[in-house]
């Protein structure tokens, strides 16, 4: 985990550069906003909790890539990560969700994520602990003998109980040798597993409910008996339950909280969509009513406060805040002033044209056309895309953008959706090891009639 938040901005920029095509200037804010991270903790620590980050707002048209960089950035660092419209948040005293919900749905995250990476270290542990408890399972211990009334032949039986019987010995052994090698895999066994049911509570209105942080089991966890219910699994699915409940036994929650929670204040990020949506604008009336108070209600969260959550006390001072709105309606500039100051990197990212589409199809490690190639070749076919047929689809996309709406990048998934409709269909009565060639033709032939219907492309691309 340490290396991987060592890296220099320049290596951030390079590992970006896999996945997302262009927008240098927001790589290179991103990578100087996770460095400066690694940075904070290398100073003594009197001056650590004065450095604050350094949040940021992407401006630009949808589909240009600024999820995908706070995304990536997040997998990069192994950090909680959390991605939420600010346009779903209302201002106290409305229905709806109030801001601080988001640090806790990233606390909840990040519990998730730490325990999973603890029940990751004690897994060999566990799968050791899990093979005997299902060869108890598979070859049940013998039961001792009552007790007989005369005191010295009680203490012969109880002699005799407590040796290992060799016969027992050499059979659970050669249980486990079968076990090791799978010839036991077609073998049903019935295991106790417990019932995850849990009491049904009926909810008539969500107001204040996110105050309360309404958690079922916890409240009612005390009051019932767990209960457990009998399964018949094949001996591979028991072996992985009894693996997963004794990792579960293994892990120390406390532990786990006490990490998830430090984790989230020290490298939690969150990315903000749709921050345009709440600018205040100059006619706002009726229902943009809120949009200022979500803005205050968003500012001490953001400028950092305490919020209380299931698992303790979160402090949000050093969460990193990534932004991001077209601001087609309304300018940063619009919003409050406080918040506009805990926002101060702005980064405007470029619109996507036809030489852009062209190196998004086929240069990121993700790239669509590398997509569709692995679905179909599922089928025993070999899809391939010539150079024309990219340069033709990386067209029409660029060009229904400029007649239509803009949806940036996101273009090419409907181009190419359509393009392969008849192929994805077809594919499995095909002849297996049959190669299909994309060629500019066929784009054209495919998508002619749809591209010269402009009412047409507007519904189907």
């Amino acid at each position: 985990m340490l290396d991987k938040q060592n890296r220099t901005p320049r290596e951030i920029v390079c590992e970006l550069g896999k996945y997302i095509v262009g927008q240098g200037n927001a790589k290179r804010s991103v990578a100087i906003a996770l460095r400066n991270r690694w940075r904070r903790q290398q100073v003594p620590e009197d001056l650590r909790d004065e450095i604050v980050p350094k949040n940021i707002i992407m401006i630009g048209p949808t589909g240009v890539g600024k999820t995908e960089i706070a995304r990536r950035l997040a997998k990069m660092s192994e950090s909680p990560f959390l991605k939420i419209e600010a346009s779903k948040f209302t201002e106290v005293g409305y229905v709806g969700r109030d801001v601080e919900s988001m640090i806790r749905d990233l606390t909840e995250l990040a519990v998730n994520m730490t325990k999973a990476e603890e029940q990751e270290l004690v897994k060999s542990k566990a799968e050791s602990i899990a093979e005997e408890h299902l060869l108890d399972i598979l070859l049940p211990p013998r039961k001792e003998k009552e007790p007989v009334e005369d005191a010295e032949q009680s203490e012969k039986t109880l002699e005799l109980v407590k040796k290992e019987n060799p016969v027992d010995l050499s059979t659970r052994e050669k249980l486990r040798d079968l076990l090791h090698s799978g010839k036991l895999d077609g073998r049903y066994v019935d295991i106790e597993v417990a019932d995850r049911v849990a009491p049904v509570v009926e909810v008539f209105s969500n107001v204040g409910l996110e105050e309360m942080d309404v958690n079922v089991k916890d409240m009612f966890g005390g009051l019932f008996p767990k209960k457990t219910k009998k399964r018949k699994v094949k001996v591979p699915e028991a072996l992985d339950i009894l693996v997963q409940e004794e990792a579960q036994r293994l892990v120390d929650m406390d532990v786990v909280v006490k990490k998830a929670i430090s984790r989230v204040e020290q490298t939690g990020i969150i990315f903000l969509d749709e921050i345009d949506k709440i600018s205040e604008r100059q006619e706002g009336q009726g229902a943009d009513v809120s949009r200022g108070g979500v803005q205050r209600d968003l500012l001490p969260v953001v400028e950092g406060c305490t919020v209380n959550t299931k698992y303790g006390m979160v402090k949000t001072d050093h969460i990193l805040f990534i932004a991001s709105g077209a601001f087609h309606m309304s300018k940063p500039s619009d919003m409050i002033p406080e918040l506009q100051g805990r926002f101060p990197i702005r980064v405007e990212l470029d619109s996507l044209g036809k030489e852009e589409f062209i190196k998004i199809l086929t240069e990121p490690k993700n790239a669509l056309i590398i997509q569709y190639e692995a679905l179909v070749a599922t089928e025993g076919i070999r899809l391939r895309f010539d150079d024309g047929a990219i340069d033709a689809i990386a067209e029409i996309a660029a060009d229904v953008n400029t007649r239509t709406e803009n949806i940036g990048a996101r273009r090419l998934h409907t181009v190419v959706e359509r393009l392969l409709d008849d192929i994805l269909f077809e594919a499995p009565d095909l002849e297996k090891g049959k190669e299909i060639v994309i060629d500019s033709a066929y784009v054209n032939d495919t998508l002619r009639d749809i591209i010269e219907d402009e009412d047409l492309s507007r519904y189907i691309l």
